[in-house]
């Protein structure tokens, strides 16, 4: 899920923050712990707590996609010690070696979670992982543009907004949309599903004006387009200085995106770290975090202490209802299957495009 970097949030962190952004981790000594993040993804206080709390120091890198986490992790740790990747990165990063096992003993605030966020399907009895913030794929748009509040994948394809819709530069979601749209799981590995999903995306492509590499949010903001699809808490982080912004997660389904805390391997500050995903799950820092933004917790605690603020608690395109959360599915990885979408989203984007 990538987070895209404001100057106003970069500069406000650099002024809070005496964090390194060095991309290069391999100066960090026991008082040191690096972090490897995606973009505007904390609230910058929570780090200078942490740091004055357990008297260390935080050297704070950000990463746009997981696979540019995993691109930069896979040839070997260059010294990072905690990272925040997407459920099925979990999955794909454990079998490979590349986590460290967490020792749940010294983090008893993972008591803290909902129920819901405990032993995932990625990552059974949460043995490499603990949840950091989930969200929802969903349209975010322009209400004066559509006339009124809108609630369906259909309305991205609908003459009315030709050339005025933004999909994310991103296999999996954008098949995802054409998937759930034609009423298969986002997840299939049939062949003549995957099939369908290209040729449903190339035959609307009049409605497609970008594949937008996670700023959608931007191009909606500036009016570039009228709907985008996005991930909530970026369209949430938009709205709060536009009013005519909305978010919506489509009845039909969407997918569920939980970002967790992992330890990688090769960390020279195990303990350190298991220290600072305990943090995290604090009620009061959870809240902080999930506050600043706008991501739902997972944090149950947070939740029953009233610290989260009631706007986004009673706001459903956060936290959608039971039978919307029903809906949602997370992306999982496909294993062969994937060959079939790379062969399918190439000519998606030659389709497009052309």
């Amino acid at each position: 899920m990538k987070k895209i970097i404001t100057f106003l949030l970069l500069f406000s962190i650099a002024l809070i923050l005496p964090i390194a952004c060095t991309n290069n981790p391999n100066t960090s000594g026991n008082n040191v712990l690096s972090i490897y993040n995606w973009s505007t993804y904390i609230a910058p206080e929570v780090i200078t707590e942490f740091e004055n709390k357990f008297n260390v120091k935080i050297q704070y890198d950000t990463y746009e996609s997981n696979e540019d986490l995993y691109a930069k992790i896979k040839p070997g740790n260059p010294g990072y010690d905690v990272a925040f990747p997407a459920d099925y990165m979990v999955k794909i990063m454990a079998s490979e070696g590349l986590l460290e096992e967490l020792n749940q003993e010294n983090i008893p605030n993972i008591k803290n979670l909902n129920e819901k966020f405990i032993n995932p399907p990625y990552d059974p009895e949460n043995k490499y992982s603990v949840a950091y913030q989930w969200g929802t794929m969903g349209i975010g748009y322009n209400i004066k543009a559509t006339g009124g509040e809108i609630n369906s994948w259909s309305t991205m394809f609908d003459d009315k907004f030709k050339g005025r819709v933004a999909l994310l530069d991103d296999m999996r979601s954008s098949f995802s949309i054409a998937l759930i749209s034609l009423g298969y799981n986002p997840n299939t590995t049939n062949p003549q599903e995957i099939t369908e999903a290209r040729d449903f995306l190339i035959k609307n492509k009049q409605a497609i004006a970008a594949f937008a590499p996670d700023t959608g949010q931007n191009l909606l903001d500036q009016g570039e387009v009228d709907l985008t699809c996005e991930w909530s808490g970026d369209i949430f982080q938009v709205m709060k200085e536009n009013p005519d912004l909305r978010y919506a997660i489509p009845k039909e389904g969407s997918i569920l995106l939980t970002d967790n805390m992992v330890i990688l391997k090769g960390t020279r500050n195990k303990e350190l770290a298991e220290k600072f995903i305990n943090f995290i799950l604090e009620p009061e820092i959870g809240a902080k975090i999930s506050n600043f933004i706008k991501y739902a917790t997972p944090n149950q605690a947070a939740k029953d202490q009233g610290l989260i603020e009631a706007a986004d608690l009673n706001n459903s395109a956060i936290y959608p209802p039971p039978e919307l959360f029903a809906k949602l599915n997370y992306i999982q990885d496909l294993g062969q299957a994937t060959i079939l979408y790379d062969e399918a989203w190439t000519e998606v984007k030659l389709g497009v495009v052309n």
